[in-house]
């Protein structure tokens, strides 16, 4: 299958750091954009960074930023995304995934992994 596979995620408490990576499982990816996604339980899938593969021009959601930072190894084909000063509120599963445009949108993303989980508590 065509995924990503996501690593990194784990248990942390309040103020902890912890960094995420992605890469790119048996395919070679044409998209130009690697973007990282989170849900938490209930809610709907949100988009939370986005890099492009050829600037490294980054996007982010505003409740992440100055926390995450989010950067690429384009000859891994892996994406990271640091994640500083946590909070509860980002205890989520943690997606990455591929698309042709520059969005948060889910919708247009391909190749999306399992996740991994990332738990913010004391």
């Amino acid at each position: 299958q065509s995924q990503f596979v996501e690593s990194g995620g784990g248990l942390v408490q309040p103020g902890g750091s912890l960094r995420l990576s992605c890469t790119a499982s048996g395919f070679t990816l044409a998209l130009p954009y690697i973007g990282w996604f989170r849900q938490a339980p209930g809610k709907e899938r949100e988009g939370v960074s986005f890099i492009s593969r050829r600037t490294g021009l980054a996007k982010y959601v505003d409740s992440v930023k100055g926390r995450f930072t989010i950067s690429r190894d384009n000859a891994k084909i892996t994406a990271y995304l640091q994640m500083n000063s946590l909070k509860p509120e980002d205890t989520a599963i943690y997606y990455c995934a591929a698309a042709n445009i520059a969005t948060f949108s889910p919708h247009e993303y391909n190749h999306w992994g399992q996740g991994t989980q990332v738990t913010v508590s004391s």
